[in-house]
């Protein structure tokens, strides 16, 4: 990592092994750690060069995270080269990757639970009676769950902030605190 302060290599890194740990390609991960650290857009061959990897795992990557809308490309007056970068707002970052989780893992196994819920109908077998009611609670989790979500995502930034930096103020003010 080439020409990078000892602390981008280090985040850069670490962003990677946190990127496995979350399911995501390392290579994904620490192209966009790079991106949300750069200073200005950087092309593919740039993002080669300092991260010492291939051209074609960089396209691939680039692509991916475009797809998930964490990234984009910039064109740069004068230089006919696709740059690419990322979003800076790491509260609507992180609020683009959660829709993008939901959309990519949640929404399908909401569906597949109703499937599932569907075919057993209302009039189960002995053996699966069981087995619909903890489909039918997973499908209560869910419900809540991505209402919750759903909710906190059209709040405005500023105002998400200063309930979670209320913390334990908040729990209390709805009379769930300690």
């Amino acid at each position: 990592m080439k020409d990078l302060p000892p602390t981008a290599q280090k985040f850069i890194l670490h962003w990677g092994e946190m990127g496995v740990r979350w399911g995501i390609n390392r290579t994904m991960a620490q192209i966009h750690a790079l991106l949300f650290l750069s200073e200005k857009p950087r092309h593919a061959e740039e993002i080669c060069e300092i991260l010492e990897l291939a051209r074609s795992n960089v396209s691939v990557a680039l692509r991916e995270l475009q797809g998930w809308g964490i990234v984009k490309m910039v064109h740069l007056p004068g230089d006919r080269r696709d740059h690419f970068e990322s979003m800076k707002d790491v509260f609507e970052m992180f609020r683009v990757i959660v829709n993008e989780r939901r959309r990519r893992e949640v929404d399908p196994t909401v569906r597949l639970l109703d499937d599932c819920l569907q075919e057993s109908g209302g009039k189960a077998k002995a053996g699966e009676a069981h087995v619909r009611e903890r489909l039918q609670e997973m499908r209560d989790f869910f419900e809540v769950a991505t209402t919750f979500s759903s909710q906190l995502d059209r709040l405005p930034t500023g105002s998400l902030v200063k309930i979670a930096r209320m913390g334990e103020k908040t729990l209390k003010l709805l009379g769930l605190g300690g």
